[in-house]
């Protein structure tokens, strides 16, 4: 089994994905605000909030994925790639806020039980508009979130919204077919409990980003005996392996070669191997390597 290549709607650029995926996500903020209203649902509203935190979550994205595709220039000679980190970010410290709310709410509303009264019939049509939407989104943005720390950001949050929808789908149905009220608060509670996995998943990737850590499955000694192995290579050191944000690994190292590459033209040669190498069996792109002969290593080290 292998993925294949988007197609359609879904080949769009990361900011064209976001905007569609803002533009559906806003409009059914709408609808379940309007709809919470109507039917006194603390899940809906819930949802809505939710929807409401997801909006602007997509606003944050969308404007990073326009920085991050600005050139780079002499001050920011990397690009501005780091911008979808940040956003990413603000992402997560959102979905914590927008957790301990709906938190909040739904304890009152367990606690005092007989506040309000849900209509249980009008909550399903809009949940259920809601689910299908959630849907649509979720389709749009699930390949561009493999290369896109940032829309990796927003279709975590748009995955909530749709685990979201079908709790606040069945607390409706419950409530039609039952009249237990408290099904709504006990809803909205299931849906702060599922952001707290989304949230702490996406600021352990900022993290990592921000640390610079190796990304995720890449190996340093796997790719230091590839390097090893480069007919002409005497040894590596200081190898680094970090990301720009996700899907930009940045790999550096000191190579350390024989003699005679040095002369003629073996050292240009040897320069574009190991960076086909790093390309082809490590998606490595950007890679840079210092060539140093022998007697290098031991001054190199001492300092």
């Amino acid at each position: 089994m292998h993925d294949h290549a988007p197609s359609g709607i879904r080949s769009g650029g990361p900011r064209k994905l976001l905007a569609i995926s803002l533009t559906i996500t806003a409009t059914v903020l709408v609808v379940q605000v309007v709809g919470a209203v109507l039917t006194g649902s603390l899940a809906l509203l819930a949802d809505a909030g939710h929807m409401f935190t997801d909006s602007s979550a997509l606003v944050v994205a969308l404007v990073a994925a326009s920085v991050a595709a600005r050139p780079a220039d002499d001050r920011h000679t990397y690009g501005y790639q780091r911008a979808e980190v940040l956003g990413a970010l603000v992402n997560a410290v959102i979905l914590v806020a927008l957790c301990i709310w709906i938190a909040v709410e739904a304890v009152r509303r367990l606690l005092e039980p007989d506040a309000a009264e849900v209509q249980g019939l009008p909550m399903l049509v809009v949940a259920f508009i809601g689910l299908c939407a959630n849907g649509v989104s979720l389709y749009l943005l699930s390949a561009a979130q493999r290369t896109s720390i940032n829309v990796r950001g927003a279709y975590l949050e748009v995955l909530g919204d749709l685990v979201g929808s079908v709790m606040v789908l069945l607390a409706a149905g419950v409530i039609w077919l039952t009249g237990w009220m408290p099904a709504d608060a006990l809803a909205s509670l299931a849906i702060a409990v599922l952001i707290v996995p989304r949230a702490v998943t996406l600021l352990r990737e900022v993290v990592a980003v921000l640390g610079e850590r190796a990304p995720k499955g890449t190996r340093v000694p796997d790719i230091r005996a590839h390097i090893l192995r480069t007919d002409g290579v005497v040894d590596v050191h200081d190898v680094h392996v970090w990301q720009l944000t996700r899907g930009a690994p940045v790999f550096t190292a000191h190579v350390v070669v024989a003699p005679e590459v040095f002369e003629g033209d073996r050292a240009g040669l040897l320069l574009s191997e190991l960076q086909g190498c790093l390309s082809r069996h490590f998606d490595v792109e950007h890679s840079t390597f210092q060539l140093e002969p022998a007697g290098h290593v031991e001054h190199d080290a001492h300092a």
